[in-house]
């Protein structure tokens, strides 16, 4: 079985993407995006409408899951055609590259490290940290953990944590964050001014609210699931942060397609540079990344995710609140 830096090796074969594929999943997104909101934002009946805003809010996480492949460069790198579009589509989804590239390649590097994993991810606090917390922090620490924050990662996590505190943190710096977040104000006003608030909610609103919380709790569940490890600076190694601390979220075939393989997350944090629809084909192609630690959209995992709250050093878990004396 291989281990640690051979492991990682060994995933290098299938970090080559098939350009021919990469244009073609690309562009057929792209286009049933817009397609989609087209027929959401002018079709004559109400209930097609609808159905067309829920199914554009599916596609628009499968087209952000390519957008968060090529900022890692897996798929069409040098094409001058594909870096504009990305970062038109950075702008529109929230997610300009400035921010979402640092902040992203942060959480690849420190996945799962204890006192640096934060950026980029969801904060952990370890049980002792959290007792000696004050009140506020406290508050603080288990809303930005909380189901209704991520539920609202469309408000919580990309326009005010993705777009407003990057600008204020550095407006020289993350511009392009002022610059979506105008855009994305300006682009919703005009839509009310011209299609009224129903066009705006089915078109604009709706599908990002769909997809932002699917996103969001992606995020959240696949680094903080019952079984997962975290590990302080001397114990933590990459390959060992890929394979225990990212899960492998078992999934339908819609949403599979839906998210663009962003479930097999191990092999994904192993090596980043695989393109999404290589994943499953690292997966079956290589043993030691067949028995990952796993979660789910079902409604019993999605709990017991939600349930977990602070790391036990001692017991070498995630627990939640019970038993604890906070007062």
């Amino acid at each position: 079985m291989l281990e640690g830096k051979d492991l990682i090796v060994a995933t290098k074969p299938f970090g080559k993407e098939n350009r021919f594929l990469s244009w073609y999943y690309f562009l057929s997104t792209l286009f049933l995006l817009v397609g989609l909101l087209l027929i959401a934002g002018i079709a004559p009946w109400l209930m097609v409408r609808i159905a067309a805003s829920i199914a554009a809010g599916f596609v628009f996480i499968r087209l952000f899951v390519i957008y968060h492949d090529y900022q890692h460069k897996s798929i069409l790198q040098k094409s001058i055609i594909a870096k504009f579009v990305m970062y038109i589509y950075g702008l529109y989804s929230l997610a300009p590259a400035s921010i979402w590239k640092r902040s992203h390649d942060y959480h690849h590097k420190h996945n799962s490290k204890l006192f640096s994993a934060s950026i980029g991810s969801f904060p952990i606090m370890t049980k002792q940290k959290f007792l000696n917390s004050t009140p506020r922090d406290r508050r603080e620490y288990l809303m930005s953990r909380h189901p209704i924050t991520i539920l609202l990662g469309f408000f919580s996590m990309f326009l005010v944590g993705m777009c407003v505190n990057s600008f204020r943190s550095n407006p020289r710096k993350h511009f392009d964050s002022l610059i979506a977040i105008v855009l994305h104000v300006g682009v919703a006003a005009l839509i009310v001014i011209y299609g009224g608030w129903l066009t705006w909610f089915l078109v604009w609103f709706l599908p990002f609210l769909i997809a932002f919380a699917i996103g969001a709790y992606l995020f959240y569940a696949q680094h903080n699931f019952p079984t997962v490890k975290f590990k302080d600076n001397t114990q933590w190694a990459y390959e060992t942060a890929a394979l225990e601390s990212s899960s492998y979220m078992k999934m339908k075939a819609f949403m599979r397609w839906s998210t663009a393989n962003i479930g097999y997350h191990h092999v994904h944090h192993l090596n980043s540079r695989i393109p999404f629809y290589r994943l499953p084909e690292a997966m079956a192609q290589l043993p030691e990344l067949q028995h990952p630690k796993t979660t789910s959209f079902k409604l019993k995992d999605v709990i017991a995710c939600f349930k977990l709250k602070l790391w036990d050093p001692e017991l070498q878990k995630m627990i939640g609140l019970e038993g604890l004396n906070l007062a």
